[in-house]
């Protein structure tokens, strides 16, 4: 990344620093702050911008309707970073008993240009996870007793060779953070910022192959059949061959350098790649050979926060019976025809996490805290859920002058043994009741957590940001 392409990075997200405080850990280099954006409405009222901008209103012909959800199945496999190639399950046998079995810490937290942002993948009894200077771990998923270790960390003299001291998430002795793993066939596909893509022997941890790629890899990658998806912060998708790592294709969204701190991912259903880049596109590929099939654009401009011009798509899209469901930072849940990429319909949500179809209905956490089930078929909303109630908190300032107000960040959802759980920056996973949104269970995590849980064998495994894995049985 050249000196020109940083600065805008830099300046991009500076820019909307003031506009939301829900969204300070997904800005890198702590840009973010915690102070909670507000409009004066009447003297001693005060009304967030973002709860004015994205509230939804119930639909009266859904009142008190109920609605169907699948059964839990089990889950035998989490390879994906959200799960399956698809990023697809719908509700997993996971945690009946909502207790943390076991904690270990695997490697460097976040902290200065470090980051923990890879979602957690998991197979063959063993949970793979990557901390926030690349060491990919692998610990057995019963025990968590460390099964193997690794680095996709370029050493600083082949570093400073390659990009003269510039790269994205700092310079010479800066970290190289972003990139996330996937697992397939017995091999581990690790993206990293160190702009490298390699795969290492799932059993052993020995290493397969190392290709070396022109810009760091910021979004997680997603393996379906003989190729592994990626995109870089160039917002370029790139496929390699998962037996030799050469790269097979490319294709260069819309250039877009700002973008939020999330591990994003593409989703496959056979022969279509649904690609989400920082520019608000989500573009349909043949898998085969790259090219393009159809483009939606999901980016809404705010009269009143400056954070909407950020277009991001953070969260993964998810492709179920059918449809594409993706939700952009800027302010658009929307659900798209798999094949003509026509949207069916969509919904003024602004967010950083992946949506989650689930039977009759898609759950979506908005970047505000709320919690918004929608009917799959037609958009209407069934109830939202403000979960930042009892939770917002007042810190800092001196002498009781110049408190800002805290909300936690929260992200998921994911739908275990009929709990909807999240986990936040508050340290806590929490669950919900899926068909009312009542909170049921809540337990410490002992540090932020931002990353969704991953659910496998009857477990859930959350990362926190301090580079702890925590097993939830």
């Amino acid at each position: 990344m050249n000196k020109t392409l940083k600065v805008a990075l830099l300046c991009g997200l500076a820019m909307t620093v003031a506009s939301c405080g829900t969204v300070r850990k997904a800005l890198p280099f702590g840009l973010g702050g915690d102070k909670d954006p507000v409009a004066t409405a009447s003297e001693g009222q005060r009304i967030s911008i973002l709860e004015f901008e994205q509230q939804l209103t119930p639909s009266a012909a859904l009142s008190g309707r109920d609605f169907f959800l699948p059964g839990p199945q089990a889950a035998t496999s989490w390879s994906q970073p959200g799960g399956s190639a698809d990023n697809a399950i719908e509700h997993a046998i996971a945690a009946q008993d909502f207790t943390v079995a076991w904690r270990r810490d695997i490697g460097a937290g976040s902290g200065g240009t470090n980051q923990v942002m890879s979602p957690v993948v998991a197979d063959g009894g063993k949970v793979f996870v990557l901390d926030g200077e690349a060491g990919v771990t692998a610990v057995d998923a019963g025990t968590g007793q460390v099964a193997w270790k690794a680095s996709v960390k370029v050493d600083e003299a082949d570093r400073g060779r390659r990009i003269l001291g510039i790269g994205f998430g700092g310079g010479a002795g800066g970290g190289g953070f972003g990139g996330g793993l996937a697992v397939s066939d017995g091999k581990v596909f690790v993206s990293s910022g160190y702009r490298v893509m390699t795969a290492f022997d799932a059993n052993t941890g020995a290493e397969l192959w190392r290709t070396p790629v022109d810009l760091p890899i910021h979004g997680a990658p997603t393996v379906a059949g003989q190729r592994v998806y990626v995109v870089d912060i160039d917002n370029q998708l790139m496929a390699f061959n998962v037996a030799n790592g050469q790269q097979d294709w490319s294709y260069r969204g819309i250039t877009e350098p700002a973008r939020i701190m999330r591990a994003s991912s593409p989703a496959v259903s056979g022969s279509t790649v649904i690609a989400p880049f920082s520019s608000g596109q989500i573009v349909a590929l043949q898998a085969a050979n790259g090219q393009p099939v159809w483009e939606q654009v999901l980016s809404r401009t705010s009269r009143t926060s400056a954070l909407s011009e950020l277009r991001d798509i953070a969260g993964r899209p998810v492709i179920s019976r059918g449809q594409v469901y993706a939700v952009s930072q800027s302010g658009v849940l929307q659900s798209m025809d798999l094949r003509s990429g026509q949207p069916k319909w969509s919904l003024p949500v602004a967010g950083v996490n992946a949506p989650l179809p689930v039977g009759d209905v898609v759950y979506v956490v908005s970047k505000s805290g709320e919690l918004t089930v929608v009917n799959r078929e037609t958009g209407q909303v069934y109830w939202t859920r403000d979960l930042n109630e009892g939770r917002v908190r007042k810190e800092g300032g001196f002498l009781g002058f110049g408190k800002r107000t805290v909300r936690p960040v929260w992200s998921g959802p994911i739908l275990a043994s009929n709990r909807l759980v999240l986990v936040n920056s508050d340290g806590e996973a929490v669950a919900f009741d899926p068909k009312t949104g009542a909170q049921t269970a809540s337990l410490k995590l002992g540090s932020a957590a931002y990353i969704a849980p991953a659910a496998y064998n009857g477990a859930l495994y959350v990362l926190t940001d301090k580079g702890q894995l925590v097993s939830i049985r």
